[in-house]
């Protein structure tokens, strides 16, 4: 029977977790650092002499395995990397199949690591950029002599994804928000690793900007984005998220739609609460609270003493009878 994840890649059934996408953005869609674009355009270098340098150049004869691309994209969430990998699809014109590891990781024992192999397939027969979010769930440091079933599955997903790798002759793009947690075996068969960090100043107001539609959204003369950059260090997500809430409290105005406008304050607003639920986010429901300890009296001293005494008195009257 063929594997309901394989069916659903290839577009024969329904399903959950797995994307096929036809890339509509572009690089021009986000905004980067210069350090981090210039890792992207050398990436894509790769791909577009992947040819010549493996089939012109005789290498591909001399290096039977590993003559895929994976690329690796790190750093902290909001920061482009989804956007980057639809953009590489386009710019190499292939489509990108988007495999969301948290929603295709399966409860039954041996699915999984079926389910990495499906994935590969189908990329290879629908010539895809394969791209895998939240990539340190599956790419994560094998555990020596694993006892519990899970530890051992785990091993096994790790393992089935480095042969994949291997075998592998295609695009294939991980992105994570933690790095440090991978396999460093897995590190080892990344041909690129790419660095996305905040945005800086100049970036912040760039992507301020292109959150807004040129000549359809309604700003007021008061609003600032150079402003804004400069007093919220917060990433592009953040940003985009800020915009939109910020659009819906000016729709919200009660005024004629002709006249409502998106103030400075309603960006303002919109990025305290931005963070605000960032700050939510971090809380523990199982923080540690400092107990405030009772006060030791005299009395409660003379209790502590007189149970001590009795405790000790039982255990001696217990072993005479023992005897």
């Amino acid at each position: 029977m063929a594997s309901p994840l394989l069916s659903l890649l290839t577009g024969r059934s329904g399903g959950r977790g797995v994307e096929t996408v036809v890339p509509q953005r572009t690089f021009a869609d986000v905004i980067l650092p210069p350090e981090t674009r210039r890792a992207l355009d050398e990436a894509l270098a790769q791909v577009r002499n992947h040819a010549l340098i493996f089939t012109r150049w005789g290498l591909g004869e001399r290096h039977t395995t590993g003559l895929g691309l994976a690329f690796n994209f790190a750093g902290p969430p909001g920061t482009g990397k989804t956007i980057c990998a639809e953009a590489i699809a386009h710019e190499l014109g292939m489509k990108l199949l988007v495999v969301n590891y948290a929603e295709v990781e399966s409860m039954w024992m041996g699915e999984t690591p079926k389910n990495i192999v499906s994935a590969f397939r189908s990329a290879s027969e629908q010539r895809a950029v394969l791209f895998f979010d939240e990539a340190d769930a599956i790419a994560t440091r094998r555990s020596a002599g694993a006892i519990i079933p899970y530890d051992r599955e785990s091993n096994t997903t790790v393992n089935v994804l480095l042969r994949e790798l291997e075998a592998f002759n295609g695009v294939v793009i991980f992105a994570t928000n933690l790095a440090a947690n991978f396999d460093p075996a897995f590190e080892r068969r990344i041909r690129t690793h790419v660095r996305f960090d905040m945005p800086g100043l100049t970036e912040r107001e760039q992507i301020w900007k292109v959150q807004i539609h040129p000549s359809r959204t309604p700003l007021a003369n008061d609003v600032d984005f150079r402003v804004l950059a400069e007093r919220f260090a917060i990433s592009g997500g953040d940003i985009k998220n800020a915009v939109l809430k910020a659009a819906a409290s000016a729709a919200a105005t009660p005024l004629p739609d002709k006249e409502k406008r998106i103030h400075q304050q309603h960006l303002e607003r919109a990025i305290a609460d931005v963070l605000a639920a960032k700050d939510v986010m971090r809380q523990s429901l199982f923080e540690e609270r400092p107990i405030a300890a009772a006060p030791v009296t005299s009395s409660a001293v003379a209790i502590w003493l007189a149970t001590g005494a009795f405790v000790i008195a039982l255990i001696a009257l217990t072993i005479v009878l023992l005897r």
